[in-house]
């Protein structure tokens, strides 16, 4: 779907780039808790990947909208989650339903759509999948629900009994080939099979035996945990495969993985944890002389171990399609007349969510939370112009100096180069907090040579 030229006559794409140098953090981990590295031009680089950075952008600018504040205050909100059997049935409580009836009702429903719920004691009132959704799913649906009350519980009944059936079915089977396979193991005869058991071939699954949901229940449940007008669900996208009807949304967003400019720095940190119990026993036997025996045994550390940190600068790049941001939010329903708008302001927020947001991990033991970027630029293009391989060659501090100056240089002539040979970009609005970059813009000013024009704030980052 595109967007009539009638309606949008800006570029295409507003293309971001950003320098920040992070010292002793970990913004993200593998399984093992180390560092994620990834090759480039010979050397091994940290990175940061592009789920933890759309995650950390995505939630700062939920939860600045939630709070009245940015320019998406006021706007709908989407929610990522397995928890919405859980909000619906709460929300269906506040209906005075019984939490029984509402926990299996709303698991029923969300069931007869194609959603399926775990296994396990600790996951069976959750979805096997994430689902993302406008905040007040749970609320539409939960209003639906208690509104058609009485056809839901026939329903739900034919369901439960059916479900009941299926799980007795399940588990006298998995019992029987335990006992098969015990029999085998231990060499003894195999059990008789009692004479009405169902076959392996006769099992079926319990999605197959349960009964049809009603359609205008099913579309009651689609239309709830549809897009609808949730901005950041237009901005980030979302793919549920779970519901073949339902709609998903391919978003306007892209983010690239960010990487440190030059190789890798990692540590493997020492750290000693006090047992305040421990050492306040301490300090008070060495205030008593008898009691020396004592404190020694109360010597020593309470826990120790190591966690991995790194430092370093990292390029970061994103791309916001502004013509696929409007036609996901026509096709969310939204007015009309509403959309530029809300398209305008959603840009707003993404560059702040760009600059300004950052991965929780290890936000309290190292502070990164409170990093600013050393460089931020941004233009437009009638494509994206992704600049990352400006460091291909990793640069060295030992030999050309501080990596952010040396960054920023190259990302300013990368800038020059592509303007200078081709029609489809604009000069770069570049926006710094740091004095040593600043200085460095100011005499590229002076010489003629700065690929665009400073700028003071984040809002002025955005299309004029």
């Amino acid at each position: 779907m595109t967007t009539n030229p009638a309606e949008f006559t800006g570029d295409q794409y507003l293309s971001l780039h950003l320098l920040e140098t992070l010292v002793a953090v970990l913004p993200v981990r593998d399984e093992n808790g180390m560092p994620k590295e990834i090759s480039l031009g010979g050397d091994v680089r940290t990175m940061i990947t592009s789920q933890a950075r759309r995650r950390a952008e995505r939630t700062h600018s939920r939860n600045r909208a939630n709070a009245g504040d940015g320019p998406l205050a006021g706007y709908a909100m989407g929610l990522r989650t397995r928890e919405w059997a859980k909000i619906t049935a709460t929300a269906l409580e506040a209906h005075g339903w019984p939490r029984t009836e509402a926990l299996a009702t709303a698991k029923g429903v969300l069931n007869g759509v194609g959603l399926k719920f775990g296994d396990k004691p600790n996951t069976a009132d959750l979805t096997k999948v994430l689902l993302f959704a406008p905040e007040n799913a749970g609320q539409v649906l939960a209003d639906y629900l208690h509104g058609n009350r009485p056809a839901i519980a026939d329903w739900t009944a034919e369901y439960l009994t059916v479900q009941s059936a299926a799980a007795e079915r399940k588990a006298r089977a998995t019992a029987r080939r335990r006992a098969q396979a015990k029999a085998r193991k231990e060499g003894t005869p195999l059990p008789i099979e009692e004479p009405f058991a169902a076959s392996a071939d006769e099992e079926g699954t319990e999605e197959e035996k349960l009964p049809t949901l009603p359609r205008e229940v099913r579309e009651a449940v689609l239309g709830a945990l549809a897009p609808r007008d949730a901005i950041d669900i237009a901005l980030y996208g979302r793919f549920l495969a779970e519901i073949a009807d339902s709609p998903n949304v391919d978003g306007a967003v892209q983010t690239a993985h960010a990487f440190t400019v030059q190789p890798a720095e990692h540590i493997d940190d020492f750290y000693s944890a006090a047992d305040d119990a421990k050492l306040d026993r301490r300090d008070r036997a060495r205030a008593n002389a008898l009691d020396h025996l004592d404190a020694a045994e109360d010597s020593g550390a309470g826990m120790t171990g190591y966690q991995s940190l790194v430092s370093g600068t990292f390029y970061r790049h994103a791309v916001l399609d502004r013509h696929k941001l409007r036609a996901n939010l026509r096709a969310s329903g939204m007015a009309a007349a509403e959309v530029e708008a809300a398209a305008v302001a959603a840009e707003r927020e993404v560059v702040d969510a760009f600059v300004n947001s950052q991965p929780r991990a290890k936000t309290n033991t190292t502070a990164s939370a409170g990093s600013l970027p050393k460089l931020v630029m941004a233009f437009d293009g009638k494509r994206p112009f992704n600049y990352g391989l400006a460091f291909e060659t990793a640069i060295f501090e030992e030999d050309e100096g501080p990596a952010s100056l040396q960054a920023t240089r190259r990302l300013l002539a990368q800038h020059a180069l592509v303007t200078r040979k081709r029609d489809d970009i604009t000069p770069a609005r570049l926006l710094t907090y740091d004095l040593a970059v600043e200085r460095l813009l100011a005499e590229a000013a002076a010489a003629g040579t700065l690929p665009g024009s400073e700028v003071d704030t984040v809002e002025e980052l955005t299309r004029p």
